[in-house]
């Protein structure tokens, strides 16, 4: 078979590596792709979102399946127009895809379905959002801007002044375009965080291993909101008991409602779950892997990815029996000084093979590009440094030993990556 996917970062690396292991790929195609992602697959340059560029692309390739990886096509309706030109295509529907597509929408579902989630209010004005937060006057209180914004529209605002000047960037200023142009203000939850990816075909659900993402910049959980710094899999707070709970009241419901609504959703569905001491809640979904969580919870993954694939397209998951390895795996994000905010590109990447590889580590590739024999720096996160072990430790001292490796000028990285998995139950 021959198989592209559409994407071009660390998340897209995973899945590649994870399809050339089945005995069924011929040939791996990406469109953007990227520096390190072009040593596995044939790299196309075109943009994620162009639809009609895309649709033409396949075509050319004559490909048997199109995997939808990032947010953006998604939403925009990738998968329908690839479906209707006759490709087998991996993702949700257009009509599918606003369960992340839009705040409001999935805040509303679960306030209708019944799914627990944070109390909230939505506000399509600033004023009103700003008189609302002063009355309730309860800290951190979180703001969220209704549509997609990079993972960073989302700002937990630790008193009055910070929600009030989200609240203005957000909608007045737009800073997100018109992501901003309704807003979601709800209550802060306290818990570990679990992220948890869904195969389902709309009908069966199919959790993959649990991760922790760390979001924050800097070290301690400090700075700004990211696309993701780091995570870890399995999660250690997700015990088998909270599993159940969350499949019989958050996984099965979402996907029950989805249906009902006439929205039946196939593909991956991400579920950012807060364990409250209230029991486990829905923080936000997204329509698609996550992105590093990808990096960490695909390596386990034992059963033919194709046959999944397969599967979730022909709604035949219930006849499939997911096989998943032991053990735990790491991943370390190294991205560029500055990040999430301005940075420098084209900088040299200097201790990768010529496969942009280690001998010790898989580098997943986020934000690279390849010129003249050298890998550069092309993204806010760069590389995802990525070691499987035994224990979560073993995979721990592997990453960043792994990372000690590698350089550019600028190079952060969060050196807390997993201690708060690994302080789970002493």
């Amino acid at each position: 078979m021959k198989i592209l996917v559409v994407g071009g970062g660390g998340r897209e690396h995973a899945i590649i590596m994870k399809l050339a292991e089945s005995k069924q790929v011929d040939a791996l195609y990406c469109a953007p792709g990227n520096g390190g992602i072009a040593q596995f697959a044939t790299c196309y340059p075109v943009k994620a979102t162009d639809i009609d560029g895309m649709v033409k692309l396949a075509k050319e390739l004559a490909v048997d399946i199109v995997f939808v990886a990032p947010d953006d096509p998604l939403v925009l309706g990738m998968v329908d127009a690839m479906e209707a030109e006759g490709f087998m295509t991996f993702g949700p529907s257009k009509a599918a895809a606003i369960i992340e597509g839009s705040k409001v929408f999935s805040k509303q579902l679960m306030k209708q379905y019944g799914i627990p989630t944070a109390g909230y209010e939505v506000f399509t004005q600033p004023d009103q959002a700003i008189a609302y937060i002063k009355a309730k006057n309860t800290y951190p209180t979180v703001i969220k801007a209704d549509g997609l914004a990079l993972g960073k529209g989302v700002v937990l605002a630790q008193d009055f002044a910070e929600a009030e000047a989200a609240v203005r960037s957000m909608m007045e200023d737009k800073i997100f375009g018109e992501s901003g142009a309704q807003i979601v203000v709800e209550e802060f939850l306290t818990g570990p965080e679990v992220s948890v990816l869904c195969f389902t075909d709309g009908k069966t659900v199919c959790p993959m291993i649990s991760s922790m993402d760390h979001k924050r910049a800097n070290d301690g959980d400090q700075g700004l909101n990211t696309g993701g710094m780091g995570t870890v899999s399995p999660n250690p707070y997700y015990t088998e008991e909270i599993a159940d709970v969350c499949m019989k009241t958050i996984f099965l419901p979402t996907v029950d409602a989805m249906a009902k609504e006439g929205r039946a959703f196939k593909g991956c569905l991400y579920f950012g779950l807060m364990l409250t001491p209230n029991g486990p809640k829905v923080i936000e979904y997204n329509c698609r892997f996550g992105d590093p969580e990808t990096q960490v919870v695909l390596p386990l993954l034992e059963t033919d990815f194709v046959d999944i694939i397969k599967a979730i397209h022909a709604g035949t998951l219930d006849q499939l029996d997911i096989q998943w390895k032991k053990g735990c795996v790491a991943c370390v994000i190294m991205a560029s000084g500055g990040y999430p905010k301005k940075y420098a590109t084209g900088l040299p990447i200097s201790g990768l093979n010529e496969k942009g590889q280690l001998d010790s580590a898989f580098v997943y590739h986020a934000g690279t590009r390849y010129e003249n024999g050298t890998f550069l720096t092309a993204g806010g996160r760069v590389l995802g440094v990525t070691v499987a072990g035994d224990t979560l430790q073993q995979a721990l001292d592997g990453a960043y030993a792994a990372v000690e490796q590698i350089r550019f000028e600028g190079a952060h990285y969060r050196k807390d990556i997993g201690q708060r998995a690994l302080a789970c139950g002493k």
